[in-house]
């Protein structure tokens, strides 16, 4: 099933008992997650496995217990790896046995081709791709957006909002809530000034290459287009991974991510997932090994030559954390 046919499915009045989200677009899945949990009607009892947290025993106790007052159960599970298909099939027969029972599986992996079969019409369930919009859709659904806030905003400075962001719909959409505050029009200038620059977000695309395992082949030329110098990038990389120990400490204690309360504001809430997505997949005693890299990094280059012995010893550090995360 496609964006367009669930559309219609919601529209209908009717959901599925179980559905998989997974595909290209974050804004698309996170809208169609909140849509099916509203359609549920099971928000304020669900249970939520993000990530690491998911786990089979828990997962099938939640689905398989029964209530004398008819109380609905809904299991979200979010991550980025796949759950074994004996499982999925076990989760979503719960789910289609009783009357009182969801489930959703938002998928943020790649490899899906396994699980979808599980997802079977015969067990009132479905499983919808998404596609990145085009530019076209895209200026559309944030103009939508715009117009039912109320921000005064033309299609010229969407397209320029659009572009700043390298066409990611999640956060163009999040970042109308900082125009928002802003009186009178908005137009490219404003957007400039208030939101994020080319710069950072090129950075922030570098960093997260690094620590998702991307081969040094990948992560090198983003380097090369950041402009920065050396200590500059040293500076990010640390900034970084304190965000991302945080973010991994927080999760631990707390079962999911909550950037306001972790950083003192509020990240956008791609971001906030790509941090989490990250900052679970390194154990805890391997940040020490990557802040103590990163605290002999800053000091050799500090006391450098030559820009090229700079340079050599950056990437010697890149390589370094590369050899940590596997």
């Amino acid at each position: 099933m496609y964006k367009r046919e669930f559309d219609q499915l919601l529209a209908s009045g009717a959901i599925p008992k179980s559905l998989m989200l997974y595909g290209d677009n974050d804004y698309y899945i996170d809208t169609a997650a909140e849509a099916f949990i509203d359609r549920s009607g099971a928000r304020e009892g669900m249970l939520k496995l993000y990530f690491d947290e998911y786990d089979f025993q828990t997962a099938k106790n939640y689905l398989g217990q029964s209530s004398l007052f008819g109380d609905l159960n809904l299991l979200v599970v979010r991550s980025d790896r796949k759950i074994p298909k004996k499982e999925l099939v076990h989760l979503i027969d719960l789910a289609h046995r009783n009357a009182n029972n969801f489930f959703l599986y938002i998928y943020t992996g790649s490899d899906f081709r396994t699980m979808t079969s599980a997802f079977s019409k015969k067990a009132h369930a479905e499983h919808v791709r998404f596609f990145p919009p085009n530019p076209k859709e895209a200026a559309d659904i944030v103009l939508d957006k715009a117009r039912r806030m109320g921000v005064e905003i033309d299609r010229y400075a969407v397209e320029h909002l659009l572009m700043a962001l390298n066409f990611n719909l999640s956060m163009a959409v999040n970042e109308l809530n900082r125009l928002a505050i802003l009186e009178g029009p908005i137009g490219a200038k404003e957007i400039d000034e208030h939101l994020f620059s080319l710069a950072p977000m090129a950075m922030d695309t570098f960093l997260s290459a690094l620590f998702s395992r991307k081969p040094l082949t990948e992560i090198l030329p983003r380097m090369q287009q950041l402009g920065e110098d050396e200590f500059a990038i040293l500076r990010a990389i640390q900034y970084f991974v304190d965000q991302l120990f945080m973010f991994h400490l927080y999760i631990k204690l707390h079962g999911a991510p909550d950037s306001a309360a972790i950083l003192g504001y509020r990240l956008p809430r791609q971001l906030e997932q790509r941090r989490a997505q990250l900052a679970v997949k390194i154990p805890l005693p391997l940040f020490e090994r990557i802040f103590d890299t990163l605290a002999e990094g800053e000091l050799a280059i500090k006391t450098a030559g030559g820009s090229s012995q700079k340079e050599t010893l950056l990437l010697s550090i890149l390589i370094k954390i590369k050899s940590f995360l596997g």
